[in-house]
């Protein structure tokens, strides 16, 4: 009995898992507009951008702990390479302005973070976590023709870092 609660158990996290991701944009699809400011009041749009350069959107739970530190410091010290490739990256979470200042002086950011604190875009993106007010650490590579070239959707900040460094030098070739 206690295997089968277990297992009906797995299969309801499992489903609301899936349930929680089903709006998750996928590699092909046009990438949802979106308009945000960022740690300074710039307004961001990503028709503003579109045909110009890549945009690496990444989603992350939140400003200064140790994961979303860890991813945000890579993209950092890999900020050279990605320029080379015409990427402008765009970190988006719920936290405020103030919060995003903070944690680009903390880690000597060069990229952005936009201000995301209704959950708009990450609604936009399937990036919310269910039932929270937290995106879940998803990132989207948007191409020139404004379609979604990668997604990597994982916990992990080491996924993503090199998936996106992958994806980056795969669209780069074309």
């Amino acid at each position: 009995m206690k295997k089968l609660s277990a297992c009906m158990m797995a299969l309801a996290l499992s489903a609301s898992a899936a349930v929680g991701r089903a709006d998750t944009p996928k590699a092909g699809d046009k990438a949802p507009e979106f308009e945000a400011k960022d740690q300074d009041g710039k307004m961001w749009k990503l028709s503003g951008l579109a045909a110009k350069q890549v945009v690496l959107l990444y989603f992350y739970p939140k400003d200064d702990t140790p994961g979303c530190t860890k991813e945000a410091c890579g993209l950092r010290d890999r900020m050279t390479d990605l320029k080379k490739d015409n990427v402008q990256v765009l970190g988006v979470s719920f936290d405020d302005g103030e919060s995003h200042k903070k944690f680009i002086a903390k880690h000597n950011l060069n990229f952005p973070l936009l201000v995301d604190t209704d959950g708009k875009i990450a609604d936009e993106y399937g990036a919310r976590m269910p039932n929270k007010s937290m995106a879940r650490r998803v990132s989207f590579l948007i191409g020139l023709d404004g379609k979604i070239a990668h997604v990597t959707d994982n916990p992990s900040a080491d996924v993503h870092l090199n998936e996106m460094k992958d994806a980056v030098a795969k669209l780069a070739k074309k």
